[in-house]
């Protein structure tokens, strides 16, 4: 769980910024370098204060990281194969249950981030527009260095969104895919959204605990 958690916060620490609108023409390497020069600043004015209001904590979050993460297609992914037999009613509940449990499950990790925590590597492939990878390394408080690799797509109207994280060659859809796929076959897709939107994080802690993270 401890391995998880520093998992999760790169996840969050590389994708929680507000960017401005020329961000949808900047290419990928340049939003993430951009996202890492600006958290240290957003966090680190406000992290007295939001130590002690989770929610506005959580309402930053919001307002900051669900513009330029693509919460939809992301979660078609972990879905997989269930999204096809899941009508757009469920996949949008889902879709919105989900990423509210992580960030409640994991949004005080926000708190620790500092300047230099992330390190963009030099990007030299070409940019593809299904999928463009970003490679970072974050400094954990041990001085250790965690290998994070952002994924990219473009959408129908030109913006640049992350999707997926894969931290140490684990992906963040691989990984809660796996867990969703054996809680559905449990259970029910329906079952578990309720869960997830009645119980929050306590649910997604739940399929944590099954999958071994």
């Amino acid at each position: 769980m401890r391995r998880f958690n520093s998992w999760m916060l790169a996840l969050l620490a590389g994708m929680v910024l507000a960017l401005p609108a020329a961000a949808a023409e900047m290419a990928p390497a340049k939003v993430v370098q951009k996202i890492a020069d600006d958290l240290a600043n957003s966090i680190g004015a406000q992290r007295e204060e939001l130590k002690k209001d989770h929610e506005k904590l959580i309402s930053e979050i919001d307002a900051i990281l669900l513009p330029h993460f693509d919460i939809d297609y992301a979660s078609l992914l972990v879905l997989g194969r269930n999204a096809r037999a899941a009508s757009p009613e469920q996949r949008s509940r889902f879709a919105k249950a989900f990423y509210n449990s992580i960030a409640h499950r994991y949004a005080e990790g926000l708190l620790n981030y500092t300047r230099g925590n992330v390190r963009v590597l030099p990007f030299n492939g070409e940019l593809n527009d299904k999928r463009t990878i970003v490679r970072t390394e974050v400094v954990l408080d041990d001085g250790k260095t965690v290998a994070v690799d952002y994924a990219f797509r473009k959408t129908s109207s030109g913006e640049w969104k992350a999707y997926d994280v894969i931290i140490e060659g684990i992906s963040y859809i691989t990984n809660y895919r796996n867990q969703v796929t054996a809680e559905i076959q449990a259970s029910s897709l329906d079952s578990l959204i309720t869960r997830l939107e009645t119980q929050g994080e306590k649910a997604l802690e739940s399929l944590e605990k099954k999958g071994g993270a």
